[in-house]
Formats: C-alpha cells, sequence, structure tokens
C-alpha cells in the first residue's frame, strides 16, 4: 500500500482544507480533521481513476508493453 502526505489547513467559517501534494488536485475539506481525512481519502481514490482513465485514452492503438509494479 503506498502512503501519502495529508496537509491540513484553516479554511473559511470553520472548515479544514485537506490536500496531498502527491496527487495534484486532490483538495476537500471537512468540518474536523477526520471528516477532511476521509474525504481527501476519497479525493486521492478519485484522482488517480481518473489519470488512469486517461492513460488508457492515451494509449489505444498504441503499441506498448504493459507491466504492472508496486512501490
Amino acid at each position: 500500500m503506498e502512503r501519502f502526505t495529508a496537509i491540513y489547513e484553516d479554511g473559511e467559517d470553520g472548515w479544514i482544507v485537506a490536500t496531498c501534494p502527491e496527487v495534484p488536485g486532490a483538495i476537500t475539506q471537512g468540518r474536523t480533521q477526520e471528516e477532511a481525512r476521509e474525504n481527501l481519502k476519497d479525493a486521492i481514490h478519485m484522482m488517480l481513476e481518473a489519470r488512469r482513465e486517461d492513460a488508457e485514452k492515451d494509449l489505444q492503438g498504441k503499441n506498448v508493453t504493459r507491466e504492472y509494479i508496486e512501490v
């Protein structure tokens, strides 16, 4: 399982803004740090899935070798 960095900052009106620097675009918020953490996990999953879909579209019709690796 990969580990990511979560950054929490005070937002407006008492919200906590959460971002993940390793996954650009993964940004969310919550009323508590726990809520922001869970929302950030969802945002990371969604961004990674969207990137996988984009990568698949870019590879369509190309002769490539595919290999899965774990880090």
